[in-house]
């Protein structure tokens, strides 16, 4: 009869293969992916979590908000993401996903607020800019004339084109990629707006609210905008390379390129500090983490994780993030 301790042993390498085959075997480390805005506050956040021997660097990838989601709601067990970084509330079509892959009991972190904002280099010409000059300046197709139904193929070439008052550079702008929170803010918060002010426009909200989306938020594809991706450090790079250029990206980065770049105001609101947690900016908004409880069974550290996200020395108003441009709850 073997003894007792090699009949556990074996019993435990039998339990072991069948988690594995289940995809259910532990993981020693937090897998994150998401929002490219937040991914520098959580990656610091995994760094200083990391240097404990005690504990494993959790995996942070930007992979933009939506394909966060995506990526998050594909299904549960190690394979798949403990937590999603994100710049936007998750949508219903969303939740209805994760549901459809048994990925339940979801809670929903709001780690502080960021701001949208649109920069350029530090030097170049300034900005104040409304959300009409805006709208007019990406969208695909705009009004022939100021206050005209006809749309027309957008043919605003510089800055002047769309408002006078504005430089008169060439509109080249580096804005987020579909999957992007930070897009989805811009669509929703300002060209909705701006589409709002055009009667053609505005009469279609309540008739034919596809129509509507439609022409309001396809943007311009001649390279006037340009889908920058989800790396905002690329883009601030690009940026600094080209003095025309304006990009779209968080507050944070802004914030810690403070001495490069330069922020436009938006309908004659600059964005800062106190204006973005307030919601007085234009484009203040919430950041969120969702995680999945679950998950916790079989990643050990992903609650010790999240403790140390929310503990008041990282996010509080004297926390270490608040230097990597994370704005605190109030």
């Amino acid at each position: 009869m073997k003894p007792l301790h090699l009949l556990l042993l074996a019993l435990s390498c039998v339990v072991g293969d069948l988690l594995a085959a289940a995809g259910t075997a532990p993981r020693t480390h937090v897998l994150i992916v998401g929002s490219s805005t937040a991914y520098p506050i959580i990656a610091t956040v995994a760094e200083r979590f990391g240097r404990d021997p005690d504990h494993a660097t959790p995996v942070v990838e930007s992979t933009g908000t939506g394909g966060g989601f995506k990526l998050f709601c594909g299904g549960s067990g190690p394979s798949t993401p403990d937590l999603v970084m994100a710049s936007r509330p998750m949508k219903d079509s969303e939740r209805r996903q994760c549901t459809d892959n048994d990925v339940v009991d979801i809670r929903e972190i709001k780690i502080g607020y960021d701001g949208v904002v649109i920069v350029n280099r530090r030097g170049a010409p300034a900005f104040s800019l409304s959300n009409r000059d805006i709208w007019l300046a990406m969208a695909q197709q705009v009004p022939r004339t100021p206050d005209g139904d006809e749309l027309v193929t957008n043919f605003h070439e510089r800055w002047s084109d769309v408002n006078p008052d504005l430089p008169d550079v060439p509109i080249r702008i580096l804005g987020p990629p579909p999957t992007s929170g930070t897009r989805d803010i811009l669509l929703e918060r300002l060209l909705r707006k701006a589409c709002d002010t055009f009667p053609a426009l505005h009469e279609l909200i309540e008739t034919d609210p596809q129509a509507f989306a439609q022409r309001c938020y396809t943007l311009r594809e001649d390279g006037a905008f340009v889908n920058a991706g989800e790396n905002d450090g690329r883009l601030v790079r690009k940026l600094l390379n080209d003095p025309d250029a304006v990009g779209i990206l968080g507050f944070n980065f802004l914030d810690r390129n403070y001495d490069r770049l330069q922020a436009a105001s938006i309908d004659g609101i600059e964005p800062r500090f106190e204006l973005i947690e307030s919601g007085i900016y234009p484009l203040s908004r919430p950041l969120y983490l969702y995680a999945k409880p679950r998950h916790a069974r079989v990643v050990p550290e992903l609650d010790l994780f999240v403790e140390e996200l929310v503990a008041s020395h990282a996010s509080g108003r004297e926390g270490y993030l608040v230097d990597h441009g994370l704005i605190p709850l109030r």
